[in-house]
């Protein structure tokens, strides 16, 4: 990891200051783009480029089991995870059709699902097939986390060589809001009871053996805060794993990273954990209705761009924010300053 580290570097906040004064020449009011200022801005510091472009977007789904399952966590059988794997494959999903709307190259890895799958256009970089119960033993072996985040990690890279210019992360994994909620327990350092959700819209109860659950295998197992990859190898997730690695990547090679929703934060905070740096090259794309995420986004620093209600995963919501990118980029890019449009600033 101390590789990785030192790949990540600082933002360049002389290139975000030259552009801060360059969007102050444009045609409009100052500070009138609000928040579009302010994710230019961004943008430059991340690319170190003056223009910089987002388009376009490469998404990067990630698909794994949990044994955790077993324990009736979630309101789908296990065998959902490669039904939907199937449905990526044959573009029937949220995220398709986000995906085909905003131009993004797209791609699928089983790094962890219980089962094989054998479908064109799967990138198969299964790890092991799924975690352990961590009710009742560690999820995975720390050789096998860091295997997991080195596949993201190399994913993403090869995302980033065929032209991407922003991240787009997303996971299907069924019974993942469980590891993702406890995972945040431990970082936190908050009740469990504050933290746990609906998830895939499980019943009242339901949510309270849940919390039961992730209770007991924190106090069975008993993670390090201090060390992400131990936390995740006790109480995490392949697919959790592979999206942190994959975010490394980004913030190693300059790319910004559209964060999605609950799930896809945790792996951000994890990523974070590995190399505080790495958070400078996030953008949250929207707030999810569970529960815990508001915690997250404090404790990772970022504000989302939207609102909507979402609860879906699979970076659905951070599709849907990328138009926002493209404006605040094209703004830059595209907008006639005052002297060029000969209107006088007086």
């Amino acid at each position: 990891m101390n590789g990785v580290k030192k790949a990540i570097q600082p933002l360049d906040l002389e290139m975000g200051q030259k552009v801060r004064e360059y969007i102050d020449t444009l045609t409009k009011p100052p500070g009138s783009l609000g928040r579009l200022e302010e994710l230019a801005i961004q943008l430059a510091e991340i690319t170190s480029e003056a223009f910089p472009v987002v388009s376009p977007a490469g998404v990067i789904v990630f698909a794994a089991d949990h044994g955790v399952v077993e324990e009736g966590v979630s309101a789908f059988p296990q065998e959902v995870t490669v039904q939907m794997v199937m449905n990526f494959l044959n573009s029937g999903a949220a995220i398709n059709v986000f995906s085909k709307q905003i131009g993004a190259m797209f791609e699928v890895v089983d790094i962890g699902v219980a089962a094989d799958i054998e479908a064109d256009g799967v990138v198969k970089r299964k790890i092991r097939y799924g975690t352990g119960n961590f009710c009742k033993q560690d999820a995975m072996t720390r050789e096998e986390v860091e295997k997991a985040i080195a596949a993201g990690y190399e994913r993403a890279e090869h995302m980033i060589e065929q032209g991407s210019k922003c991240l787009i992360l997303g996971e299907m994994g069924i019974g993942n809001t469980t590891p993702s909620s406890a995972i945040l327990a431990v970082l936190s350092g908050q009740d469990i009871s504050t933290l746990v959700g609906r998830g895939t819209g499980i019943a009242a109860e339901k949510i309270i053996h849940k919390q039961g659950v992730i209770e007991r295998a924190l106090k069975d197992r008993k993670p390090d805060r201090k060390d992400p990859i131990d936390i995740l190898a006790k109480i995490g997730g392949l697919e959790i794993a592979g999206m942190t690695g994959a975010m490394l990547a980004g913030a190693a090679n300059r790319v910004p990273i559209l964060v999605d929703g609950f799930i896809c934060t945790i792996s951000a905070l994890l990523a974070k954990e590995i190399c505080d740096t790495a958070s400078n090259y996030m953008i949250v794309g929207h707030r999810s209705v569970e529960p815990g995420h508001e915690i997250a986004l404090q404790l990772l620093g970022k504000k989302p761009l939207l609102d909507l209600g979402l609860r879906l995963g699979e970076g659905s919501g951070a599709a849907v924010a990328f138009p926002i990118l493209q404006s605040a980029s094209l703004m830059l890019k595209e907008m006639a300053t005052f002297a060029s449009a000969g209107i006088s600033k007086e």
